[in-house]
């Protein structure tokens, strides 16, 4: 059954891409979205199962865009280029405008008015946001209600917030009630490719590092994970509308429901997949230097196991009861590329096995 949201968007005129990943959101092919004045292309993969949206956008060189107003918080990661972003609320005075450039990630807050500049006038800017407006629609169906309405939220988070748009804070917080973990309160972040405020994460072994993000006065979170070369992270699944975007680095996840025929996506910078709800789903890199993948979580009660382990024999698969193709399929995609594994021999016999942090390259 088509809902609301997807008529919206068939509405727009602009492309829609659909299956389980899209190799280069850079190269994706856009059109023109008269409503919002740029070329955008609307991306609705498997996994999001009307939780979340993603689309990307573009600003032409030396180009604004027309301002907009929505009423849900946004998500934006830059693909490509630097720019400016200005938001405001209402008609108050106060306004606040921020650099970006490629690999930053920032909020807009709902229900603000925000206007994108292209501080480059040779090529243009690519921008990828993402937001849970398939999942409000569903609860209210109008679109007009979602765009350009006269409400103001109160108390203003721009009056509220001394420090806006400025240096994220580090915060120790509870990991799912199993241990504390450092967590990041901000939104904006200059560049998630370089950052290297990181901690180990070992339930998911490879020695992987790992920063939690959380936005303050919203309900969006986001995670980015670090993970050496030529290791790959334990399979396990959680809920729908988790959108992952690689940062950095070179290899492919594959993911699979039950005895179904595995799905392996290949990916590298500027690749996006999204895990179906429940899929299992694990991550490989086959590069010569340490990937990174950035994800972006749906809202908390739509989750169910939003990047924690509650019962390891059911949502986590350990390196020792994990089919023998995974491990042999690994270590072709290395010989491919006349490289051998780094993952220690124990850890194929321990599920105990702990592994010490690495360096991030």
């Amino acid at each position: 059954m088509r809902v609301t949201y997807n008529k919206w968007i068939e509405s727009s005129g602009v492309p829609v891409y659909k299956g389980y990943y899209i190799e280069d959101l850079r190269t994706l092919k856009l059109g023109w979205w008269k409503e919002r004045g740029c070329d955008s292309a609307f991306i609705e993969l498997a996994g999001q199962e009307g939780v979340s949206e993603t689309k990307v956008t573009e600003i032409p060189p030396g180009e604004t865009l027309t301002s907009w107003k929505f009423a849900l918080d946004e998500i934006i990661y830059v693909l490509e280029g630097r720019g400016l972003t200005t938001v405001w609320q209402g008609q108050r005075e106060t306004r606040k405008t921020f650099e970006w450039q490629k690999y930053s990630l920032f909020l807009i807050p709902g229900h603000y008015s925000c206007q994108l500049s292209n501080a480059q006038g040779d090529k243009p800017a690519r921008l990828l946001h993402y937001n849970y407006l398939p999942h409000a629609m569903q609860a209210l169906g109008d679109p007009k209600f979602f765009f350009n309405n006269p409400y103001e939220p109160a108390p203003d988070p721009l009056h509220g917030l001394e420090e806006f748009y400025s240096e994220a804070k580090a915060v120790m917080d509870d990991y799912g009630g199993q241990r504390r973990i450092l967590r990041w309160y901000g939104n904006f972040f200059p560049d998630m490719r370089a950052w290297d405020k990181l901690v180990l994460l070992e339930d998911r072994g490879a020695g992987g590092l790992v920063v939690m993000i959380h936005v303050p006065d919203s309900t969006m979170t986001i995670h980015m994970s670090v993970f050496p070369s030529r290791t790959y992270k334990k399979a396990h699944r959680h809920g729908p509308g988790f959108s992952i975007v690689i940062p950095a680095g070179e290899g492919y996840s594959i993911m699979w429901e039950g005895e179904k025929e595995k799905v392996v996506i290949p990916w590298h910078e500027a690749s996006l997949f999204v895990p179906p709800n429940r899929w299992f789903h694990q991550h490989f890199n086959v590069g010569p230097t340490s990937a990174r993948y950035l994800a972006f979580h749906p809202p908390p009660i739509l989750a169910r196991m939003p990047e924690r382990v509650e019962d390891r024999a059911r949502d986590q698969i350990e390196y020792p009861d994990e089919d023998r193709w995974i491990r042999q399929k690994f270590e072709e995609e290395l010989t491919k590329r006349g490289l051998t594994s780094l993952m220690p021999e124990q850890a194929y016999k321990d599920r105990s096995f702990e592994w010490e942090s690495t360096k991030v390259e």
